[in-house]
């Protein structure tokens, strides 16, 4: 897979996560008081998530950063 390909399954990938992450957040928001225990998985649900797009925010910079030194243009890649 070359760093281009590379960098466009993670930026996918970003993107799926946040819109599954907002979709949490707000499934926790509908859903009230209701059941603490299930609101708690929930949340730590979302935070794990937050934490992927981190490092998956961290290994797009990296690529970005070696397709610059190699060169390669990343317009269009973002």
């Amino acid at each position: 897979m070359s760093t281009k390909d590379e960098l466009q399954q993670i930026e996918a990938d970003l993107a799926r996560l946040r819109a599954e992450n907002q979709e949490i957040r707000d499934q926790i928001r509908d859903i009230g008081a209701t059941d603490q225990v299930e609101i708690g998985a929930m949340i730590s649900q979302a935070d794990e998530q937050v934490e992927l797009i981190a490092d998956l925010e961290r290994r797009r910079d990296g690529l970005l950063q070696k397709l610059e030194s190699e060169g390669g243009d990343e317009e269009g890649t973002r």
